[in-house]
Parts: structure tokens; sequence; C-alpha cells
């Protein structure tokens, strides 16, 4: 990772947590507010049971109709500060948490009080509520991945983009909550694929094994991906939030929900993919996106990890020559090329004439304008090919030299890693 790519505590808030509106922070600044908000927009989120507004309605609240696992949690808590996870009641008429431990419905009754008084809050002076509502139940392909609590995938949106994501481990150390602070594991995603690719332990270290297990933490496939990153920027979008965190826990059944909006997310995702954000802010900061898919479509063939190639076995990678002939898939058609190796460039490049005829120049396929050597701006736009068997699908500038070319594409390094060259 370059140090200049770093963002750090307060370049984040001068530059980018300052951009969100009064009415973002409203939103965010309040679990409760987040929630309804969401339900109106059509995201999905974990069904609420109850909201406990001051200490009368908690006086007249009947805990007995809570029969099944549930959730305690203060409206504006946060770093996991007041949530408790109930996952039954025994014949004792006492709860027991993920952690195995009892409550009776007195120490239950204290504990939503204490929420009430502000104990958990992190804005000091603010009406706190408590929020009591559905268990989201772990997803069985993290059942593993996981002790005693619910893992949760936060995702960083810039300007209507996700421009980087982590995986959350609960572990024994965290008590099940799915936190840094509180020791739980981060593990970096690669936004592309949804492939977790590095993690580290809450001070940052890097590790390969989920703790007490020969478990890796990278090359897990993340279920429900490209929802995760819809839901993610829907969710911005809805709450005006230009700069942010969303998490999201991820049910077997429907799919990702939305648990809080972050103003000013920790800055710890930068160790768990080792990238910073500062140079992936930058790079998104000017660019007009025309909604959510849009917005992923841009941050997919921008920031897709180098890392996850490690995944592809050695005898799936097939041998190229530097003239090689594939096709290209348009709208509704394909067509057979002539592809140039170029690997002195990084990003490939597509004939104008012939991207115009497959029609891959409509205003839905344009990412963005990316600067040429004369000093122009050539339009990126997205493009699948098949090429010796493999189909791929990346972003390409289009370019009015190759109109000239026997060769309409040149592939730069960004599309290599699946392909041997041979000389």
């Amino acid at each position: 990772m370059k140090t200049n790519d770093i963002l750090g505590m307060n370049a984040r808030n001068r530059l980018y947590t300052s951009q969100n509106s009064a009415y973002a922070r409203q939103i965010c600044h309040s679990k409760f507010k987040t929630k309804q908000l969401m339900q109106n927009q059509g995201i999905a989120v974990a069904k609420i049971i109850a909201i406990i507004n001051d200490h009368e309605e908690l006086n007249k609240f009947n805990w007995k109709k809570l029969d099944h696992d549930f959730v305690i949690k203060p409206s504006n808590g946060s770093g996991g500060k007041g949530i408790v996870v109930f996952i039954n009641r025994n014949d004792d008429d006492d709860y027991l948490d993920t952690m195995g431990q009892k409550w009776t419905s007195e120490e239950i009754f204290l504990h939503c009080w204490d929420i009430l008084e502000g104990k958990y809050t992190s804005h000091p002076g603010a009406l706190t509520s408590v929020i009591i509502e559905e268990r989201v139940a772990i997803h069985p392909q993290f059942a593993k991945l996981s002790y005693h609590g619910t893992p949760d995938v936060r995702v960083i949106v810039y300007n209507h983009i996700p421009v980087m994501a982590m995986l959350r481990l609960p572990t024994k150390e965290s008590e099940g909550r799915a936190n840094l602070h509180q020791g739980a594991i981060g593990v970096g995603i690669d936004l592309a694929t949804g492939i977790t690719t590095r993690a580290i332990t809450a001070d940052g270290t890097p590790i390969r094994f989920y703790p007490g297990t020969k478990r890796k933490l990278n090359g897990f496939v993340v279920p429900f991906w490209q929802q995760v990153l819809l839901t993610a920027v829907s969710a911005a979008d809805a709450a005006q939030l230009t700069y942010g965190g969303i998490d999201l826990f991820i049910d077997k059944d429907k799919g990702p929900l939305v648990v809080e909006l972050n103003t000013s997310p920790g800055l710890n995702i930068q160790l768990a993919n080792n990238q910073g954000l500062k140079r992936r802010l930058q790079r998104v900061s000017d660019l007009e996106v025309l909604n959510p898919e849009h917005g992923i479509k841009i941050a997919q063939a921008l920031f897709a990890s180098n890392l996850t190639n490690k995944f592809l076995p050695p005898d799936e990678k097939v041998m190229i020559a530097f003239t090689q002939e594939g096709e290209v898939l348009g709208d509704k058609t394909k067509q057979k090329v002539s592809f140039a190796v170029d690997t002195g460039r990084y990003r490939s490049a597509i004939s104008r004439e012939l991207a115009i005829d497959l029609r891959l120049c409509e205003p839905e396929d344009l990412l963005w304008f990316a600067p040429t050597e004369t000093g122009e701006k050539a339009p990126v736009i997205e493009v699948t090919f098949i090429l010796a068997g493999k189909k791929i699908k990346t972003a390409m500038i289009v370019s009015k030299q190759l109109d000239k070319s026997k060769q309409k594409i040149r592939l730069g390094r960004q599309d290599l890693s699946n392909f041997i060259i041979r000389g």
C-alpha cells in the first residue's frame, strides 16, 4: 500500500465527511430513522419488533411477547455499544444471549433503561430510543467463519460509487460482535467478484486463518455480491449520503439487509484490502453517475483486484499470441475481431467504428471519460469479449486511431491476467 494513497482521519473528516448534508447526518445518526427511510424506499432491513422511546413506554412494555430470538440496540449507538443479541428463552423465563449468558426480564429492563439514559449514545445530548428487532440468522456459508454472531459487510460509497468493501467476522474476542474495535476480523473483498482477498485482526495484523482453525480467510465468495453492492449504493442514495459506510447483514433467504449507515466509517478497511482509500476517492470524485447500476459498473471496472488471479488454477490459463482472433459481444450480436496484445498499456482499447457498429457506445454503456496522449478525453465503455475460450468483461477506451488498424482491439495488461503470451 502506497503511503500517498492512504486516507487519514483528518483528511476524511475535512474532505469527505464534510460533504454530507445535515439531512444525511440526521438519518445516519439514528438507526430508527435509517430503518424508516429504507422501508419507505423499498430497501430491505431487519424487521422491527418494537420501539421504546421513553421510560413510560419501557415500564409498560410486555416482555412476554418476545418468544423468539431478538436484538436490543440503542437508536444512535456506535461501535456495537449497547447491542445485545438474544437467541432463546428458557423454562425459567430467563433469556439467553449469543454468549450463553442468562438475562432476567429485570436485567433486560435495566439495560434498556441505560440506553434511554444515553449510556451508549455516540452523540451526547441526542434523544435515544431502544430498538428491538428480529435477529438475522447467519448465512450457512458463514457458519464456519463466525463465533456466536452474525457477520456483516461494510461498503464505502462515495459519489454513488462503491469504492471499497470489507467482510467483518465475529470472534471469541469480540464476543460475537462484528466490530473490529471489539476484536472482530476484517476481510478485504474484491469489488468485481465478491472474493475475499486478505484479512487483518483488530489491531491491523495480517491473518491467514480464522482463529483456532485452518480455515482460510481468502478465496471465499461473499453470497449475493451484486445485490450487496446494489443495496449499499441504493441505501446511500436514499439517505442523500455523499460519502459514508453502509453496513449490511446477508440473510440466506432475503439476501442483503441494511443494518446502519455511517457518515464517518472507520479506516481499517484500508488495511484489510491493502489499498488506500485516498487514491480511490480521488479517481471517482468528478465522475457523472447515472444510477446505482452505473456506479457499480464503474467501481468494478476501476477497482478489480489482481489478488483474485491467485485463485485461478494455473491449468485454467491459456496461451495466446501477440495477434489473436476472437469475438466481441455487442447488443444482441457478436463480431469476429483481430486482437493485438500491447503490454505497454494498462487499459485495453477498442476501435470507435467497431464500438458503434456493435452499439456499445449507448449512454448506458458509458462509464467515464479518460485523458489521452493528445490531451483529449476519450469515452471508456463496458466491453465483453471472448478470446481463446475465455469470456471477459472489462472497460475499454474508445480509440479513433484503431479505426485504421487491422487489429480493432488492443489488449492492455489489465485484461491479460488469464493468459500466457507466447513470443
